[in-house]
């Protein structure tokens, strides 16, 4: 019973707490995660806008684009572009049926920009072509389209990197 009153009064003179050593080691690796993750936020935020991007190209507008295709049996040209998909064209419009999109806005993609739409395509012969020009809002490597380096030529090919 001698054991109980000593090891209960070793524990009251015992600090409680960390130590300073303890406390260094923590903020250290506190502060190498946060350094890890602020070097690597725009891959991480980055990589969520360019996919996002590459599904409305790919996927996303190709339903409103094919609809209309089998109302007025074509695309869309370049002059008239993508707004058609909302509001009534003056030419052929007995067959138009739409709107064609949920919105009555023609959406942006992730940067703020418009997308850039172009028919008959250019990399996507006897379809469309429909690209975001990516983070920098011009032409160039990182665009996101809906052609990849063979391009599919049906409006619906994998998104590739290649500029118009």
């Amino acid at each position: 019973m001698k054991d109980g009153p000593i090891s209960s009064q070793n524990r009251r003179n015992r600090p409680s707490g960390f130590t300073l050593l303890e406390i260094l080691i923590a903020i250290a690796l506190l502060a190498a995660i946060a350094a890890l993750l602020i070097t690597n936020l725009d891959r991480i935020l980055g990589g969520g806008n360019k996919e996002v991007a590459r599904i409305f190209v790919n996927e996303t507008m190709e339903t409103p684009l094919m609809t209309y295709r089998v109302h007025m049996g074509g695309y869309p040209t370049t002059e008239q572009g993508l707004i058609v998909l909302i509001n009534k064209p003056s030419d052929e419009a007995s067959n138009w049926q739409g709107p064609y999109l949920k919105k009555n806005e023609l959406p942006k993609d992730p940067w703020g920009n418009a997308y850039q739409y172009r028919s008959p395509g250019e990399k996507n012969a006897g379809s469309y072509d429909l690209w975001s020009w990516g983070p920098d809002g011009k032409e160039s490597e990182d665009d996101i389209t809906n052609w990849g380096t063979g391009g599919s030529g049906d409006g619906s090919g994998g998104g590739g990197s290649a500029a118009p």
